[in-house]
């Protein structure tokens, strides 16, 4: 069993930061890929960055030069640290991994149980 915990949502007033943490825990082997994404109300889930296990990196346009993506691979913890927020970021931020479990050979996705990001005007 492989569970991830989200911490660091929140309420912040526009052009300020916020940091997401994501700690996957359990019957881990591997870890291949991490990311975070989030859904906006009325929206469909959206990705915001992504990091492998080699550390690339990948964006949305919309938050480029804003959000940076990063893990600390020995504690299974990724990261999203949030600049120059606007309304806009606000949603629901879900971490997510590409895990390969002890004693099988498949990956498979799990999913944190969300955060909430509120930016204020």
């Amino acid at each position: 069993q492989v569970q991830l915990v989200e911490s660091g949502g929140g309420l912040v007033q526009a052009g300020g930061s916020l940091r997401l943490s994501c700690a996957a825990s359990g019957s881990i082997f591997r870890i291949n890929a991490m990311g975070w994404y989030r859904q906006a109300p009325g929206k469909q889930r959206e990705v915001v960055a992504t990091i492998t296990s080699g550390k690339s990196t990948n964006y949305a346009d919309s938050v480029k030069g804003r959000f940076t993506i990063s893990s600390d691979n020995d504690k299974n913890t990724f990261y999203l640290q949030m600049n120059s927020l606007q309304p806009e970021d606000t949603a629901v931020y879900y971490c997510s991994a590409q895990v390969v479990p002890q004693h099988t050979v498949l990956a498979r996705n799990y999913w944190g149980q969300g955060t909430q990001v509120t930016v204020s005007s």
